[in-house]
């Protein structure tokens, strides 16, 4: 089994910007999900012969898979910029003086 550390997910930095990171991978995926539920069902549910087609697609499939990709994938590029940051993973965080 392995020991327990003196370091406390309460107030370890590191718990807290993993906590923010992994809340901010959330909120992506579920605006993700709600864009392309929105487009593909909100635009694709008249005949096929009411449909609006762009570059011969319909334009639930352009909006919600063709456009909605390039779009979150810079969602997530700022999200990573913004909001990820580098961190130790040395479990002797808090303690720099005390030997390994």
């Amino acid at each position: 089994m392995p020991k327990h550390t003196s370091v406390h997910t309460e107030t370890d930095p590191r718990f807290l910007q993993a906590a923010k990171e992994a809340w901010a991978c959330i909120v992506l995926a579920a605006l993700n999900f709600l864009w392309w539920f929105a487009t593909a069902y909100g635009l694709g549910t008249q005949p096929v012969e009411q449909y609006t087609w762009i570059w011969g697609l319909p334009a639930w499939f352009v909006w919600s898979c063709l456009l909605g990709l390039p779009l979150f994938v810079l969602f997530i590029f700022v999200t990573v910029q913004t909001i990820f940051k580098d961190v130790p993973l040395d479990a002797h965080l808090t303690e720099p003086d005390q030997e390994r």
